[in-house]
């Protein structure tokens, strides 16, 4: 059924959308507005009178500003805009892979992420991103993860952060668990005796990720429930650091904690 009404305005118009966003940072003429868009009068004029006649915009002495509802409009109508531009900047990515153990709630928030970018790796290098994202913790104070793939490397590279004083959490699935323990007791008795590393178990997750104070970095199963180890989601701002955070959180109260082995 086609949108009538405030809907359609705003919708069959990326104009007037962007106008709206416009005037929300101050008043502006109508020679404003022509500059800032590049157009003719004949071009802007009805898109203006169709927001005046909806209360979006009015026009004082010559001058164009957001009305209240313009302004309550846009504050639930910006985090709309900014989750479609989340889902679209990197529609592969979220079309292809499983979604389900993410929670709900952080799937509502998933504009959060908005700057974050897909790191993908070719065939022959299949673990560069993991090298990538071992790379930036080497600057990071804390670090946060969740793991249901084993990575021949880790043991090692977790050692290290524990010898470097970096505050470290990780839950790992009972399979990644059993097999750490197999082959690489020593280390992980080494990581458990540190003052600060935390070890938790989880049954099972469908999902991989590491946060800390710098980064954000998500891999994820694809919809046929196979580990994809070639693309990594990964951010640096404050919104995707909190979002990694929220998700650890998350999966933290839903695991054991391990003391000893």
């Amino acid at each position: 059924m086609r949108s009538k009404g405030l809907l359609s305005i705003l919708t069959y118009s990326e104009k007037r959308k962007d106008i709206l966003f416009l005037l929300a940072d101050g008043p502006r003429t109508l020679s404003d507005i022509k500059e800032y868009f590049k157009v003719s009068s004949p071009e802007i004029f009805p898109r203006l009178k169709e927001m005046e006649s909806s209360n979006m915009i009015s026009k004082d002495d010559k001058i164009y500003s957001i009305t209240p509802i313009g302004k309550a409009i846009l504050k639930h109508y910006t985090p709309f805009l900014d989750i479609l531009s989340t889902i679209e900047k990197n529609e592969t990515f979220w079309k292809e892979h499983m979604l389900d153990d993410i929670p709900e709630t952080l799937l509502e928030n998933l504009s959060d992420l908005l700057d974050c970018e897909v790191v993908a790796d070719s065939i022959e290098n299949i673990y560069e991103s993991h090298k990538l994202f071992k790379e930036n913790i080497g600057k990071s104070s804390v670090l946060k993860g969740v793991s249901s793939i084993f990575i021949p490397s880790y043991p090692d590279f977790f050692v290290e952060l524990v010898n470097n004083n970096v505050r470290t959490s990780l839950i790992l699935t009972e399979n990644v668990f059993f097999k750490v323990v197999t082959e690489h007791r020593e280390k992980i008795e080494i990581y458990l005796n540190s003052p600060d590393s935390e070890l938790y178990i989880i049954e099972d997750v469908r999902l991989a990720f590491v946060v800390t104070d710098q980064f954000f970095s998500m891999s994820l199963f694809f919809s046929n429930g196979s580990y994809d180890p070639r693309h990594d989601m990964v951010g640096h701002d404050a919104s995707a650091i909190k979002w990694g955070n929220d998700l650890f959180e998350h999966y933290r109260k839903l695991s054991r904690r391990v003391t000893s082995i």
